[in-house]
């Protein structure tokens, strides 16, 4: 479409200005030139050197002899463009100044002279023009696709967060109660109580693995399950205390922004899964509170503190917690270890 607008405009033009002239000068090479070099524009997206090449080679017989004027360089000059914007700004600058030269030279032995230093002169200013547009959108595409290449590996890692945090909860909670009921073999109550929580926690890691990978579903499905958040705070906590520790809550759940609501709670799980894990604790305190721009959540517990080994789960809570523009501490002692995270409450307008 752009090829034939552009032939058949320097076509017109070319007729009108030998109308003008006082004669019909262009002839049928003259009008097939014009034609090539314009239609051939439709390829500049995909093979640009090559375009400009032939409007080149159009204009450098075209002028010299077939004996008439027109605009047909503004082919050339577009062509430059489409060089320019894939990327080739030192070929398109080489084409360019052979034009500049070409003509320069050519005005120079020429008996008449066709363009004097000032048109000549601003001749070049288009076509470093054209050189400096195919450059902006050049560069302006290879932005695009380093934020949708930054956009696909963020979604990526956001994925990976949910399933380790889904799995690593409910994997772990599964692991204390299969351990319990081992123990339990003689007491068939305590045993079918641990085989019920091993259940209830399979069936949790499912729903929420179908909920996380919902997002790679086809446009025309809905995932399962809406995201988790601080409403399914008092269900954690029941499957938490079946493991045997004890947990209590200072704080209820509000409403929330979506990812804020969301980071709040896998910090909680992703801190409780490790209490479970590894601090053989006995009880845990979480705390949540909430301030004019920010929430805070904390999880205290009794366990085993002292140096802390940063793993996947703690660096999951700190990634989530600074990509909302928040911060998460974890510190150990003799007496336990705590986790405290600030959550801004505007991050998700």
């Amino acid at each position: 479409m752009v090829g034939a607008a552009v032939a058949l405009a320097v076509l017109g033009s070319t007729l009108i200005q030998d109308d003008v002239d006082g004669g019909r000068q262009l002839t049928v090479v003259g009008a097939a030139l014009i034609l090539l070099s314009g239609g051939v524009l439709a390829l500049g997206g995909r093979y640009p050197v090559l375009v400009a090449a032939v409007t080149l080679a159009c204009s450098a017989i075209y002028y010299p002899f077939v004996g008439t004027g027109g605009p047909m360089l503004v082919t050339f000059i577009i062509a430059l463009y489409y060089v320019s914007a894939s990327g080739r700004v030192v070929v398109a600058a080489a084409f360019a100044a052979v034009c500049v030269v070409a003509i320069a030279v050519g005005e120079k032995f020429s008996p008449v002279r066709h363009l004097d230093n000032i048109a000549q002169f601003m001749l070049a200013g288009w076509m470093v023009a054209m050189i400096a547009l195919g450059v902006a959108r050049n560069t302006r595409r290879a932005y695009a696709e380093e934020a949708s290449k930054r956009a696909t590996t963020e979604e990526r890692l956001r994925i990976a967060r949910e399933l380790h945090d889904v799995l690593a909860h409910n994997i772990s909670l599964i692991n204390v109660q299969a351990s319990a009921a081992l123990h339990r073999k003689n007491h068939t109550a305590g045993l079918w109580e641990a085989l019920e929580a091993i259940k209830q926690a399979s069936k949790e890691a499912l729903r929420e693995v179908r909920a996380t990978l919902g997002v790679l579903r086809a446009v025309d499905e809905s995932a399962p399950t809406g995201p988790p958040g601080l409403h399914q705070l008092p269900e954690l906590v029941r499957r938490t205390r079946q493991t045997g520790v004890e947990v209590t809550v200072d704080g209820e759940p509000r409403a929330l922004p979506p990812e804020i609501d969301l980071a709040a709670y896998r910090i909680i799980q992703e801190a409780l899964t490790n209490v479970t894990r590894h601090a053989s604790a006995r009880s845990v305190h979480v705390r949540i509170t909430y301030g004019d721009k920010d929430m805070s959540v904390q999880v205290d517990d009794d366990g085993r503190g002292g140096s802390l080994v940063p793993g996947n789960g703690i660096r999951g809570m700190t990634e989530r917690a600074q990509a909302l523009g928040g911060s998460l501490t974890v510190r150990g002692d003799d007496h336990g270890v705590q986790v405290a995270a600030s959550l801004p409450l505007g991050a998700a307008e």
